[in-house]
């Protein structure tokens, strides 16, 4: 009884306490190392240079000097109900010739002038390059929580003040900005005069402290006072903000985003972001990563500060930036940055540069493609120098951020400004401290979970279909300073390190450049595996536009006149695009005689004039040519133990040679397709004796680069390029689908259930028209007749089939054979599907969603999806049973965009309206014929 009566004793007290008065906060008298600026320090009472603060020849006391640009950043704790002020240019008649003011030089030619009194030293004002210090001119702005309250447009040393009155209510985070104009920052003293904060309560508004070093500028290099002054140009990001998940699907609608730059709240580094993914940089003392921040999830992914990578140049290894004395590499605190130094030894940052634009492949728009927009975003580029030794070498490394992707893509060149060469001998593209998802206490690391991102370079070449294959560059590798992780071994795999396997090796010569290869990084969101490959394939979409373009083709098995000239004629009139004259034929395009060259030129005309594309085959890898040629095996000498056996050196006379032939051929022909068969899978060669190479080390560096030239042409000349490799970030258009040779062999029946599997296995992480399959009209490595389609017509079943599948699947496989067709009904067929595939080209382009693998048990069945597409949806439903089925279905529509109701109709049928439940699914009742399909179009 006794606490109730305390307890409504306490009540009655609350009740008839009055309200906290409203106070007034004077913002003179906060300290002026709260004001952060780029030149000088603020004065209170006084102008910048510490002289009487005028304004028009009125003198004000209660002011804040300060120069721009500059901020002061306060804390208003939700309690401010409004801001009053004046603002206005100081006069200033300061001579800059008397003999007590001494200047500092910069390094863009300005220089900081100071009066000096024994050891005291007052900041008096900013000069020019001419020499002359300006008038000055400045932009007064206030800000509440990120948002422009008050500009006042510009302002001139002379003009009158202007006066402020804000109401504040609700706003958390104050911001008053003095900011130069188009004329530079010299002369610009800025004043607020009688600056007023009413609040309510008893907290007071609080300064947002940054540690200002600016009003020491000899406490600086000259270079990190420009990088410095640059920083207080930039919007900051607040934490709140960096940390603060999307609010929308980049999958459905990836628009509103776009790549920015932003300064650190403390200012003393830069955060390149767009509404997925941020990478926060820190530049002083020296460049280093601190900070990347999959803005889907909220999720910080760093763990301890990171430098830009490495360079041994000449045998010795630099550090590209980097902050050392971390004291606990699990988290990073963000106080101790400021305890951090720059490594010894290492590249320092000099300065840096935001542009509006994107490094992309060029490449010819000359046919169909579902995407023909190359990719936007913006480039932050960090000048870094050599330290003493190196003080003439310069690197630039490149961020490219993309607007609407969660994509960051890195790469470096390194200039030589010396007069004498310099090897760059190895390099890591990256090599960050990731935050590990797991650190189990043993077991094998090989098998811990990694960082949930992907990481795929444009230096990749394995002689595979698949990414994770062909990948050569990244590695996740232990941190030994990681004391506290979990495994008592220290052997957790949370540093990526991004290089190449060997070399390169590259000498650079004086005044010359070296270029290292890209590298994308791409958070997800999630673990779901159809969620993360379509953040993959709407990667290739985006960056790699080419891959989009899937033209009908088919393949050619003769170099008959007579056959390619039927075949021209049956592909004009059943709507197909392109002959692919295939291995086997007895095409040589390394035959650049008068005599090859008229021949194919010839009937490359012949089926231009009918809108036919032409292309050829050529085989690189795995083939024998001779002991002088072939790729040497560092650990015999001999040719042998490559990849697919032995292979030609691409960096000999005969590999150079081979290439300047291809070139050569196309250039000559007007052939617009390649299929290059093997392309380079990576082999090194450790001869000393080919003429474009040294040895083992520059071998796989060199080889790399003469087949990527050959693709990077191709693809500026709108030659369409097949290759069984994944180079898709150097201008390859497809890939084998993933499919075993002998698979094709088998009878026909079985074929076609292979056929279907592969299509939904091996569309996960690639775009379906990124992937090549296979279709057997004659025997290809056996089977005889029970495994070939020939006789078409006797087989048409299998032969739509077959096409209904993959056309459906948006896959486009090589149809190899003769001809297309060999009866009017066949030609009725394929022209028939043709057709149909021409109708819903774009959505049967767009993503796959995967429903239910092929098993020959039950119905199976994909669905594309293109929320920004008049048709939202398109699936395609199978029955490999000898009955007739009818199923219910929760088609999941979610990626359609669709969120309420969908009007959906079979095949060409009349639409009906369906409700979506709360998964964004519609359900229902489909009816497929027996070994069938059928297919339902979703607005």
């Amino acid at each position: 009884m006794r606490t109730l009566r305390l307890l409504a004793a306490g009540l009655l007290l609350l009740s008839i306490r009055p309200l906290a008065a409203r106070q007034t906060f004077r913002l003179t008298d906060l300290h002026p190392e709260t004001v952060r600026q780029s030149y000088g320090a603020a004065q209170i009472g006084r102008a910048v240079t510490g002289r009487p603060a005028t304004v028009g020849g009125e003198t004000f006391t209660d002011v804040i000097g300060t120069h721009a640009p500059s901020i002061l950043q306060l804390d208003l704790h939700r309690r401010a109900r409004s801001f009053r002020a004046r603002v206005g240019v100081a006069d200033n008649d300061i001579d800059y010739t008397a003999s007590d003011l001494s200047p500092i030089a910069l390094t863009d030619g300005s220089r900081l002038w100071y009066a000096t009194d024994g050891d005291d030293r007052q900041f008096v004002g900013l000069a020019r390059p001419d020499g002359t210090v300006g008038p000055g001119s400045v932009r007064f702005v206030v800000r509440g929580d990120g948002r422009d309250l008050y500009d006042s447009g510009v302002l001139h040393a002379g003009d009158a003040p202007q006066s402020i009155e804000l109401d504040l209510t609700g706003i958390s985070r104050l911001e008053l900005a003095a900011e130069p104009t188009d004329d530079g920052s010299s002369g610009d003293h800025a004043l607020w005069i009688a600056p007023r904060i009413e609040y309510d309560g008893d907290r007071c508004p609080e300064a947002i402290t940054a540690d200002s070093t600016n009003h020491l500028p000899n406490a600086l290099t000259a270079a990190q006072e420009e990088l410095l002054r640059q920083l207080d140009q930039l919007p900051v990001l607040t934490s709140e903000a960096l940390y603060t998940p999307v609010s929308y699907d980049w999958l459905i609608d990836p628009s509103p985003s776009r790549a920015r730059l932003y300064a650190t709240p403390d200012r003393k580094g830069v955060i390149l972001a767009n509404d997925f993914v941020a990478r926060v940089f820190r530049l002083v003392p020296n460049l280093a990563t601190t900070e990347i921040v999959n803005r889907m999830t909220g999720e910080s992914l760093i763990r301890a500060v990171s430098g830009e990578g490495t360079l041994t140049l000449d045998g010795r290894e630099y550090p590209l930036g980097g902050l050392d004395g971390q004291p606990e590499r699990g988290y990073l605190d963000p106080k101790w940055l400021d305890r951090l130094t720059s490594v010894p030894g290492s590249f320092t940052l000099e300065a840096f540069e935001f542009t509006p634009d994107v490094e992309t492949l060029s490449w010819n728009r000359n046919r169909w493609a579902l995407n023909t927009d190359d990719p936007t975003g913006s480039t932050l580029t960090f000048t870094l120098r050599g330290p003493e030794e190196l003080g003439a070498t310069t690197v630039r490394i490149a961020y490219t951020l993309y607007d609407r992707l969660p994509v960051v893509r890195k790469r470096f060149t390194l200039h030589n400004g010396a007069s004498a060469p310099v090897t760059v001998d190895r390099f890591r593209l990256e090599q960050l401290a990731f935050a590990e998802p797991e650190s189990p206490g043993g077991g094998d690391p090989t098998k811990f979970r990694l960082p949930n991102i992907h990481i795929e370079s444009d230096y990749a070449c394995g002689g595979e279909f698949f990414e994770p294959q062909t990948d050569i560059t990244e590695r996740w590798v232990e941190d030994p300073r990681y004391t506290s992780q979990r495994n008592y071994n220290l052997q957790t795999p949370c540093i990526l390190e991004v290089a190449p396997p060997i070399g390169p090796a590259q000498s650079v010569q004086p005044g010359e450049t070296f270029r290292s290869f890209a590298v994308c990084e791409m958070p997800f969101d999630s673990d779901d595996r159809e969620r993360k490959g379509l953040f993959k394939r709407r990667m290739y979409h985006t960056l790699t536009p080419w891959v989009t373009q899937n033209p009908i083709f088919m393949h050619l098995t003769s170099s008959d006149p007579a056959v390619i000239r039927q075949a021209v004629d049956q592909c004009d009139s059943t709507g197909y695009e392109m002959i692919i004259i295939s291995f086997g034929s007895g095409l040589n395009a390394e035959d650049t005689s008068a005599q090859n060259i008229e021949k194919w030129k010839t009937l490359v005309d012949y089926a231009a004039e009918r809108g036919i594309e032409m292309g050829c085959y050529s085989l690189l890898a795995s083939r024998w040519i001779s002991d002088s040629v072939d790729v040497i095996n560092p650990a015999t000498g001999r040719r042998g133990g490559a990849k697919f056996g032995s292979s030609p050196c691409l960096s000999s006379q005969w590999g150079h040679d081979y290439f300047a032939k291809i070139r050569t051929f196309f250039e000559k022909t007007g052939m617009r397709c390649f299929e290059h068969d093997g392309s380079y899978p990576g082999d090194v060669c450790a001869s000393t004796a080919h003429a474009y190479h040294n040895g083992l080390d520059d071998s796989q560096w060199n080889q790399f680069r003469t087949v990527t030239d050959l693709y990077h042409w191709m693809c500026r000349q709108g030659i369409y390029i097949n290759v069984p490799d994944f180079y898709f970030l150097n201008g390859s258009t497809k890939t084998g689908i993933g499919y075993r040779e002998t698979n094709w062999s088998l009878p026909r029946d079985r074929q076609i259930i292979h056929a279907r599997q592969l299509n939904y296995d091996c569309t996960w992480d690639r775009p379906a028209s990124a992937c090549w399959s296979f279709v057997p009209l004659v025997e290809y490595q056996g089977g005889g007749a029970a495994a070939t389609l020939e006789p078409l017509s006797d087989h048409l079943y299998e032969y739509k089939t077959h096409m209904m599948q993959n056309y459906g699947a948006g896959v486009q496989a090589c149809y190899r054979g003769p001809r297309l067709y060999d009866t009017p009904a066949t030609k009725e067929a394929v022209t028939e599907v043709i057709d149909w595939y021409k109708r819903y080209r774009r959505i049967l382009n767009s993503d796959i969603i995967h429903l239910r693998r092929p098993d020959a048990r039950e119905w199976d069945g994909l669905l594309h999806v293109d929320p920004s597409g008049p048709v939202k949806g398109l699936a395609m439903f199978f029955n490999p049973t000898d009955r007739a089925i009818t199923r219910t279905i929760r088609l999941p529509l979610y990626y359609t965009g669709l969120t309420t109701r969908a009007r959906i109709r079979e095949a060409e049928g009349p639409a009906k309206s369906y409700r979506l439940d709360r998964e964004y699914r519609a359900t229902l009742h489909v009816t497929i014929p027996a070994r069938g399909y059928t297919w339902y179009t979703i607005e």
